[in-house]
């Protein structure tokens, strides 16, 4: 059974920083790719930054200010960091993290993924 956890939401001040991390386990035979996404209140899920098939994708509001990093899976645990610094309140959002690709799609195509953390909150206070 794949497992997603995220965990290091919480509320920050513009222009601060934060870090999340992710781990995913339960799941072999993959591309180790997994994925940031966002989604904030009346707004569609979006792709934020992933490792995608070995190669680092973001999203054009988050490259230059957010970091993704993937440690190497140690016993079957993949663990994927998201730094970002000079908040904005747009980043405002739950913020989930996908493993195991799935449907048709590019890392950014929410449909791309199989399966999901509950979401941690990112508030951005002015």
């Amino acid at each position: 059974q794949v497992q997603v956890v995220e965990s290091g939401g919480g509320t920050v001040q513009v222009g601060g920083s934060l870090r999340l991390s992710c781990t995913a386990s339960g799941y072999r035979y993959t591309s180790g790719s997994m994925a940031w996404f966002r989604q904030a209140p009346g707004k569609e899920r979006e792709g934020v930054a992933s490792v995608y098939t070995g190669i680092t994708y973001y999203s054009p509001s988050a490259r230059g200010r957010f970091t993704v990093t993937q440690q190497n899976p140690e016993n079957g645990v993949y663990v994927l960091s998201l730094e970002m610094s000079s908040l904005k309140p747009d980043d405002t959002a739950v913020y989930y993290c996908a493993a195991v690709l799935g449907g048709a799609g590019f890392w950014n195509s929410a449909n791309h993924w199989r399966s999901w953390g509950q979401g941690t909150q990112v508030t951005v206070s002015s």
